[in-house]
């Protein structure tokens, strides 16, 4: 793999920059409120800002990758996220940090772009592992970027979360630079803008609308008709789609049974995995004077993702390896199948320490496997300049689950207060975990549903025969 080292290390290190800039302005939000005298629900447009962007971006950026070069494409996402990240350092205002956080989500496109790099140049069966290590930066930028910034906040001050961020984008530029050539795979067409309007004000408005319902009230005149647009634009834009010879996004190919339970698959673990994310470090937070939690400062309720963290990154080239010799679906039923135990123990045994521990290190099996396997099992169902199309549309499908699911289970653990005291009941949290694993139940059903068979014969055949 010497001939593809170089150019594997440069993509790595391009998706972490981007892993990063999803989590790490999240443990500063506190200190960013306080700083710009502001709301909690105009800080929390750092993250919302940020997620709007890189949805709309992931689909469109990975089907321009197609048209006209992946390595085109990716620098110039990682040039203007960097811009991005050097305006929230610079940041005089709430405003202006928002408008930056919504120039750096461009970067979501690092994610399909990758993936579309790996296939296009890598040895077919070094491929499988390949996306299974770059899924895994996933888990290594989500860790740090919640434990990292709680140190470099109390010892250098906000700016500098942004600072070491754009050393990272810095740093991957100039790798994918050096080392990554463009790939001949094209897919010739035209700019769509009528369909690039129509998806981004759909995405737009279905995620305004999941992020803001617990604020603004999910029966609230705004969130409903913000929802009836997202369902008008998005259909129009399937039927828009389905009459162009060379469309933004081929409906057809989403159609592929391979594409579609996966696609399905995704936005399901979304909604459940995305739980852990945000209520197993609340939950750290709170004071034992609830009757539950370990009063954990931000950098200690960070420490608990770390399990994940480093399970995650086994975890990923590990189904890589499983997939490539029995089958993606196998180990993504597996991805399933553990999260949904990981939800059961935070569930049952949430008031000491170690049950989070080990629920977080069983999940970072878990997603590390449902991440490779979900995007070997895109890569494999379609042709090779279809690739950032469609890895595209999955990583969306996932976001979307995701906001979804952290949103429900920040409804459900906020809807009981503890008498007496500001902090959400503990009933709240065994019924979000309890959500999550049924959630999780139901992915694995959806994955056995998928095309193909669970073991394929050859592989039983083989196992007989030993």
């Amino acid at each position: 793999m010497t001939r593809t080292s170089a150019p594997f290390a440069a993509l790595l290190l391009a998706v972490l920059s981007f892993s990063l800039l999803q989590t790490m302005p999240v443990p500063a939000l506190p200190t960013l409120q306080a700083e710009f005298g502001t709301s909690t629900t105009t800080v929390s447009w750092v993250l919302s800002a940020f997620l709007l962007t890189a949805s709309v971006a992931t689909g469109l950026l990975g089907r321009l990758g197609d048209m006209f070069g992946k390595r085109r494409v990716l620098l110039a996402c990682l040039a203007v996220s960097a811009a991005g990240t050097l305006l929230a350092a610079l940041a005089p205002s709430i405003g202006v940090l928002i408008t930056a956080r919504a120039i750096q989500g461009v970067g979501a496109a690092t994610f399909p772009l990758a993936f579309g790099i790996v296939r296009d140049e890598f040895p077919r069966d070094r491929v499988p592992v390949a996306i299974g290590w770059i899924s895994s930066t996933f888990g290594i930028g989500f860790g740090a970027g919640l434990v990292v910034p709680g140190l470099v906040v109390d010892a250098l001050g906000w700016q500098w979360i942004f600072w070491l961020m754009l050393a990272v984008t810095v740093a991957g530029i100039a790798a994918v630079t050096a080392f990554v050539g463009e790939s001949p795979v094209r897919s010739p067409g035209r700019v769509d803008w009528s369909g690039a309007l129509l998806l981004t004000g759909g995405l737009v408005a279905l995620l305004l609308a999941i992020s803001e319902g617990r604020v603004w009230g999910w029966g609230s005149a705004a969130i409903i008709g913000l929802f009836a647009a997202a369902a008008v634009l998005l259909i129009v834009f399937a039927l828009v789609e389905t009459r162009l010879t060379q469309p933004l996004v081929d409906i057809r190919l989403l159609g592929r049974p391979a594409v579609l339970t996966s696609n399905i698959t995704a936005l399901i673990i979304g909604f459940g995995m995305y739980g852990a994310f945000t209520l197993v470090p609340l939950l750290a937070e709170t004071p034992p004077q609830a009757g539950y939690g370990f009063g954990a400062s931000v950098t200690e309720a960070g420490l608990f993702i770390i399990p994940m963290a480093v399970t995650m990154l086994v975890a990923s080239p590990l189904a890589g390896r499983l997939g490539a010799a029995a089958g993606f679906k196998l180990p993504l039923v597996l991805a399933c199948v553990l999260g949904a135990a990981g939800f059961v123990v935070f569930a049952l045994a949430h008031t000491t320490r170690w049950p989070l521990y080990l629920g977080n290190g069983i999940l970072g099996i878990g997603v590390g496997f449902a991440f490779a396997s979900l995007a070997n099992l895109v890569v494999a169902a379609v042709d090779p300049a279809q690739t950032g199309e469609a890895t595209g549309i999955n990583t969306i499908m996932r976001t979307i689950g995701g906001t979804f699911g952290a949103q429900i289970a920040s409804t459900i653990v906020t809807a009981g207060i503890v008498p007496g005291t500001r902090f959400p009941a503990e009933s709240g949290y065994t019924t979000a975990f309890t959500l999550s694993a049924i959630a999780m139940g139901v992915a694995a059903l959806v994955a056995v549903a998928g095309p193909g068979r669970l073991v394929p014969a050859a592989v039983q055949r083989r196992a007989v025969a030993r």
